[in-house]
């Protein structure tokens, strides 16, 4: 998609540094992937203990202790 932007010379300068981008769409590229999959694991990570049904730290330590761990 043909997109015209305005950005800070420097600002883009340095996201090509930090990218290892060849040309500024592809360092825009990245740079929007980049902040798309940051977004995508702060929204998995506002899950996180909000399971009921995995193992509690009591049930791994009763677990290990009945050797049922074993194969």
């Amino acid at each position: 998609m043909k997109t015209t932007i305005d950005l800070p010379e420097d600002e883009l300068a340095e996201v090509m540094k930090h990218t290892k981008a060849k040309t500024k769409t592809e360092a825009v590229a990245r740079a929007v992937a980049d902040f798309n999959q940051r977004h995508r694991m702060a929204a998995l990570t506002r899950h996180l203990g909000t399971f009921k049904d995995f193992m509690t730290q009591a049930d791994l330590k009763r677990m290990r202790e009945d050797g049922a761990h074993r194969t």
